[in-house]
């Protein structure tokens, strides 16, 4: 199983679903910087562009409206392009 997995443009309803409105709110600006994970962190890119490497992997590039799942055990690097502000939560333990 892939360590990153994206779920573009998902619908509101899905959004509500998942409760995201009430997730908390991460801004990094233009950087880069390794992210090892731990546990699976689910998130909701609002604004900016990242790139994340998996170590050993190519790059995935992250834009506003994708829904992602940084899965547990994933050691990567990230790119912030653009300045980001993502929604996150670690309350699905194995992704959404």
């Amino acid at each position: 199983m892939s360590k990153i997995t994206i779920e573009h443009n998902p619908s509101e309803e899905r959004l509500k679903e998942l409760g995201v409105a009430n997730w908390e709110i991460w801004e990094k600006e233009i950087s880069k910087f390794p992210i090892d994970f731990d546990e699976t962190e689910c998130a909701y890119v609002l604004d900016g562009e990242i790139l994340v490497t998996p170590a050993g992997g190519e790059p995935v590039r992250i834009l506003p409206g994708d829904l992602v799942s940084f899965h547990a055990g994933l050691d990567s690097q990230w790119e912030v392009v653009k300045p980001l502000r993502k929604h996150y939560s670690y309350d699905y333990p194995n992704g959404i």
